[in-house]
């Protein structure tokens, strides 16, 4: 990985609802725009996100979005109104943040939940995008967070029994994205406390079975967890606030945009047929398959870094 790399500049756009977001710029003003989407939802940018650009190579935008890094209101406070955090607020305020920074064009990076939002957002602004780096690919279909949160308990029952005992016994045939996210809205702070809890350790769980995995959700900070698992919650309670198969079915809209798809064998909890999918109706992806990675891990840093690299060179011709 590069060495660590700090902000050209930052600050915090208002962008309505009471929103204010955070966000800085790494690199070169003279370098290929680009767009960095975190994951999560609600996994917020870090200073290892910088490190994925070549400040010689690139100008790029990094931020946190609505309810979590150093963006405010955070979700988990106690009148967090979610109403107003949805895709499309996430998209609109991708929109904003372009325009107030000036920039026309940019190359868009997601990775995780990022891959969803880099899509919807590509979707509906084609002619903004120049080309896509997308790691760890998801589509925000209806199936891949019943996978997760159902399925997998076929792998690992012992611990989704454990996952779905605080859920109401009435609630536990359903959606259990959308039942945590009621247990996270709860008036008793214990009880969202061990909501957050619970979660981050189910989802550690599903994502253990890749080479060298270590936890990293069931062993952040509370008040993290509390933020992340609110968010993930809310947006997979609610389909992701998209039409089912909507991204698939509108990829024709950027068909045209070159992409580079990166999905790591050992991602079982988000298994490789999505990365596939949604490569097969995209005549101008490429898809790349890291054998010793899981959902990162690995050597998907190294790839992604290297596909990021490159796409700033593949943007920059006509």
């Amino acid at each position: 990985m590069r060495p660590p790399i700090e902000p050209y500049d930052s600050g915090y756009l208002e962008v309505g609802d009471g929103h204010s977001l955070y966000w800085e710029t790494v690199g070169s003003p003279g370098g290929t725009p680009a767009l960095w989407l975190h994951g999560g939802p609600g996994a917020p940018a870090t200073p290892n996100s910088r490190r994925n650009f070549d400040p010689a190579r690139y100008w790029a935008v990094i931020f946190d979005q609505r309810g979590c890094g150093r963006s405010r209101p955070l979700a988990s406070d106690d009148d967090a109104d979610l109403s107003t955090n949805t895709t499309d607020h996430l998209v609109a305020d991708i929109e904003r943040l372009r325009a107030h920074l000036g920039i026309d064009r940019w190359v868009v990076i997601g990775g995780s939940w990022g891959v969803t939002l880099a899509l919807v957002y590509a979707e509906r602004h084609p002619q903004r995008v120049l080309g896509m780096v997308l790691g760890a690919v998801t589509t925000g279909r209806l199936q891949e967070t019943r996978w997760i949160t159902r399925d997998m308990g076929r792998v690992f029952p012992r611990e989704w029994e454990r996952f779905v005992e605080l859920v109401p016994d009435e609630e536990r045939g359903g959606d259990l994205a959308a039942a945590y996210a009621r247990l996270l809205a709860s008036p008793d702070r214990g009880l969202r406390e061990e909501a957050a809890r619970r979660w981050c350790t189910w989802e550690d769980t599903h994502m253990s079975l890749a080479p060298g995995y270590a936890p990293h959700l069931s062993t952040q900070e509370l008040p993290w967890q509390l933020v992340f698992a609110r968010l993930v919650t809310h947006y997979w309670g609610h389909g992701c606030f998209l039409a089912d198969n909507e991204v698939v079915a509108n990829v024709a809209r950027i068909g045209h945009v070159p992409a580079v798809l990166i999905h790591g064998a050992h991602d079982v909890s988000g298994p490789l047929v999505t990365a596939w999918e949604l490569h097969k109706a995209w005549p101008a992806s490429r898809l790349v398959v890291v054998d010793d990675a899981g959902h990162f891990g690995g050597s998907m840093g190294e790839e992604f870094a290297a596909a990021i690299d490159a796409m700033a060179e593949i943007a920059g011709r006509p």
